[in-house]
């Protein structure tokens, strides 16, 4: 995965040589592609873009999709484990002894012994660090409220905020899902301009909007009726499964609006 400011993708140069060749407008993004009221969407779309590629969306600048693509897109093997082990062993020891303490305790210990392995492979330690201040957090809520339940309470505040964020985007016209694919297929801010384009970005920013919020529908309830057990299977279900699904749902759009380099040359 690369930065926004990296190199460019070689793909990126194919795609704009074969519109070229084609007789339509390159699609190659300059610093000055993007001017007036746009510019400023067009920066930020550039650092979600960053962001999104390291956390998936980059998929999108594939011509196939493997099942090795879609786990390295998840964060891996490793990736996976960190982030569905310590919810999984947290609801299996809490459903067996009822105990909070050591429910917390196990979820916990697991999620740092994950960034020991990494700090001790000198591999990248980001993800296994921010998923051990979530867990630790979580935890802390947890045992300072006495409720088990809690501990899923931070995850309901992320799905808020990026519905929120998405929706927001909708309403002013400017689809999230539209800023990142733009600039990780390189078209930056026309796909605002192609009616075509438009409306599958909209669709997209739709559906993961529909993601977090089915989240929190689902899971709420749960919640504020005190099963755990419950909340806890379906955060875990509607957690990487769904964003897996969603994934390959918005990469499958993606390929429909982009067309590779030699569909374009036919």
């Amino acid at each position: 995965m690369t930065d926004a400011g990296a190199e460019r993708d070689p793909r990126s140069d194919e795609r704009a040589d074969a519109a070229a060749s084609a007789g339509e407008p390159s699609a190659r993004p300059s610093g000055d592609s993007v001017t007036g009221p746009g510019t400023d969407a067009g920066e930020f779309g550039r650092q979600v873009a960053a962001a999104a590629e390291r956390s998936g969306l980059g998929l999108a600048r594939g011509e196939t999709l493997t099942g090795r693509d879609l786990i390295g897109a998840l964060g891996g093997v490793r990736g996976l484990a960190e982030a569905i082990l310590p919810g999984l062993v947290f609801l299996v020891v809490y459903t067996l002894t009822r105990e909070l303490v050591p429910s917390l305790a196990a979820s916990l210990g697991l999620a740092v012994v994950f960034t020991i392995v990494r700090l001790a492979r000198r591999s990248s330690p980001t993800q296994a660090i921010a998923g051990l201040v979530a867990v630790g957090a979580s935890a802390a809520l947890a045992l300072w409220t006495g409720r088990a339940e809690d501990n899923y309470v931070l995850g309901f505040y992320t799905n808020a905020a990026y519905g929120l964020a998405l929706l927001i985007s909708l309403l002013v016209g400017w689809p999230l899902l539209g800023l990142i694919v733009g600039f990780l297929m390189g078209d930056g801010t026309a796909w605002r301009s192609d009616r075509r384009k438009l409306r599958a970005m909209q669709l997209l920013t739709l559906i993961w909007l529909g993601l977090f919020t089915a989240r929190l529908v689902v899971q709420v309830p749960f919640y504020f009726a005190g099963n755990v057990e419950a909340l806890g299977a379906t955060r875990l279900l509607m957690g990487v499964p769904l964003y897996a699904l969603v994934l390959v749902f918005s990469w499958l759009v993606v390929r429909v609006v982009y067309p590779s380099a030699a569909r374009l040359r036919e």
